[in-house]
């Protein structure tokens, strides 16, 4: 088969590749991860590439205009390499993610500097080196070598069951001798059982450290934790490189399918061992002594970690391959760290409510707590937990990536030059950008100020739809009608930064689906909004949220503000409660087993409540005037 040489700007990055290989794969291979949201199905038009040099050929796509046909861009998803060519990334194209995104997505890190979890655990990590000065033997005292060792390693740390490698028993004899019977065991817990990972001259204690990851649709997160003095030494974060394949899980999913899971997972080790080697590196850490990696997501994120088959999560009766894998070596899927070093997978409720929410129960402690609290994810999948310590009830709705800056004309990831925030300053309708930049597009936070500042000027109605066509910064391109957020001398594009009437009626779609299945699910617990003395928003997107913007839209009750409690990112800190505390291993697997799933797709009023939410903030408004009956 024919090969051809593709060399992409400004990147300055080629790949060789073969015939009718498509210019998304190729990006790809050569380590460029594109911003595109239908995973190469040429429906979303985010793709967009310049081919400066060469000849391409390939289906003429609606998402392109006229003018930039003539200048030559395509779809890269829709363009196979039939030639030598030289092509270049528009900056809103590239996604940025494997030529150091980490600046942009440092604020999804949420190191929480100081944070403890106040819970009556006794700190007793997952993985523990102990040193210890064993007796030398003589012939009154002839315990054979093995059974020296695990004697005294029982005594110490008070396992009962344990089990070691036949790797280290048969180097334990040189080990003691050399080293006068001083030695460090490396211990970790397997569930119910405790292993001897490693056996190691001399004193080797000050050298342990593990990893916790929140491996998010859109942003990985992973923590450096020192096991000894319980301490967060640095975090770091990347936007996911499996974006390339769709913004949305369901589609990564189908990607799998296509494709095989093996790319997925790839892509998901290659970000992770990223920070990992990102975070070794800055705190001069070696990865040997990184003895754990503790992992939380959604369940499909955790499938693609462990390479596992997800097509019948998508397909009825929603059936995960696991929600509770054991821990593994981590070197099995790939992960550098200690080779005898363990991964540890949470568990998650079912296929569509994962280890992210089990985890953000734990953190926020809903489970041990007399009061009803409702726990909310906001993504593209809403995951929503209500219950007390008594019970546990969740649902998944899919609201699709609107609310993430995705299916928007000008969203963006919430990178540097992303439109954030949106108010109204004496009478005048303001914005601000991520670090002050020259605007670039919107990101989540600012679309739900955008919709309800629109809404609040009276702008467009209830329905999200412009009410005059005359209104400053309102214009009409091709029968679609669109504000003007920053205008083309504004912005670091020279195009302008607008939200439309499509833009806004993909919000609405998409705080509809989170709402409904908040209503849905207190209807099936006889309950209403003010029985709810706790509502937690989780998520780093989550604590960017202006309240009263979300509670204008409709996408969150209005009940007394009190009651909202921004939780961060719940997910790594729940996997950091694991990591910490051995017994929150117990803690998070009973979360797992007394949390009920309800399937709103059997929900014969799912439907009708959805479709009351499909107004600015709701069909009926008396929900969202606090002085009248919340229901």
């Amino acid at each position: 088969m024919s090969t051809y040489s593709v060399t992409f700007i400004p990147q300055n990055k080629t790949v060789r590749v073969d015939a009718d290989t498509s210019l998304l794969e190729a990006a790809l291979r050569a380590g460029i991860t594109i911003n595109n949201l239908c995973g190469g199905d040429g429906i979303c038009g985010r793709c967009k590439m310049i081919v400066t040099q060469g000849t391409v050929t390939g289906r003429v796509s609606a998402k392109l205009t006229r003018d930039e046909i003539r200048r030559g861009f395509v779809l890269a998803c829709q363009t196979p390499v039939e030639d030598n060519l030289v092509v270049e990334i528009p900056e809103e194209t590239w996604a940025k993610e494997k030529l150091g995104a980490a600046e942009d997505a440092a604020r999804f890190r949420d190191l929480a500097e100081g944070w403890e979890y106040e819970a009556d655990l006794v700190p007793a990590p997952l993985v523990t080196k102990v040193y210890l000065e064993l007796e030398k033997p003589d012939l009154a005292n002839n315990t054979a070598d093995h059974q020296r060792v695990d004697d005294a390693i029982r005594k110490a740390l008070k396992y009962r069951s344990m089990q070691m490698g036949l790797k280290i028993i048969k180097s334990i004899p040189e080990i003691l001798r050399q080293n006068d019977y001083k030695i460090t065991a490396t211990v970790g817990l397997r569930r119910d059982i405790a292993e001897v990972m490693h056996i190691e001259g001399g004193d080797t204690t000050e050298h342990n450290y593990m990893v916790v990851v929140d491996m998010g649709t859109t942003t990985i997160v992973a923590h450096l934790l020192n096991t000894n003095t319980m301490a967060t030494l640095d975090a770091r974060a990347c936007f996911n490189s499996q974006g390339i394949y769709g913004r949305e899980v369901t589609r990564r999913m189908i990607s799998a399918e296509q494709k095989g899971v093996e790319e997925l997972q790839r892509l998901l080790v290659e970000d992770i061992n990223g920070l990992i080697d990102q975070l070794a590196e800055a705190n001069n850490v070696r990865s040997k002594d990184i003895s754990a990696v503790v992992c939380a997501g959604n369940t499909a994120m955790g499938h693609f970690l462990l390479g596992l088959c997800t097509k019948n999560i998508r397909r009825t009766p929603y059936v995960a391959n696991t929600v509770s894998p054991p821990p593994l070596r981590a070197v099995e899927v790939g992960l550098n760290i200690n080779p005898r070093g363990l991964l540890y997978s949470l568990p998650a409720v079912s296929g569509w409510v994962g280890s992210d929410i089990t985890a953000g129960i734990l953190a926020t402690r809903m489970n041990e707590r007399e009061e009803l609290s409702l726990l909310l994810d906001i993504g593209t999948n809403g995951e929503v937990v209500i219950g007390n310590k008594e019970w546990l009830v969740s649902a998944s709705a899919s609201a699709g990536p609107a609310l993430e800056g995705a299916s928007v004309g000008c969203g963006m990831r919430a990178e540097a030059g992303a439109v954030e925030k949106m108010y109204v300053e004496k009478g005048a309708i303001k914005y601000q950008t991520i670090d002050n930049k020259r605007p670039k597009g919107i990101c989540g936070s600012g679309i739900i100020d955008a919709v309800a500042v629109l809404l609040e000027q009276g702008l467009i109605n209830r329905s999200g739809v412009f009410v005059e066509a005359d209104k400053p910064r309102v214009e009409t391109v091709e029968g679609l009608k669109r504000y003007i957020i920053a205008e083309e001398k504004e912005t670091a594009t020279g195009r302008p930064v607008y939200i439309s009437e499509t833009d806004i009626e993909n919000v609405i779609t998409a705080k509809a689906a989170i709402f409904a299945a908040m209503k849905i699910l207190l209807r099936r617990l006889d309950l209403r909004f003010q029985d709810l003395q706790r509502f937690y928003i989780a998520g780093a997107f989550g604590s960017y949220i202006d309240i009263e913007h979300a509670i204008a839209i409709g996408l969150i009750p209005d009940i007394e503000r009190s009651r909202f409690e921004f939780v961060g990112n719940a997910s790594i800190k729940g996997a950091k409660i694991v990591a910490f505390y051995k017994e929150a291993l117990y803690k998070i697997e009973k979360i797992r087993e007394d949390t009920t799933y309800y399937d709103l797709m059997g929900a014969n009023d799912y439907v009708e409540e959805f479709q009351k939410a499909m107004f600015l903030p709701h069909t009926d408004i008396e929900l969202f005037q606090r002085s009248g009956d919340l229901a």
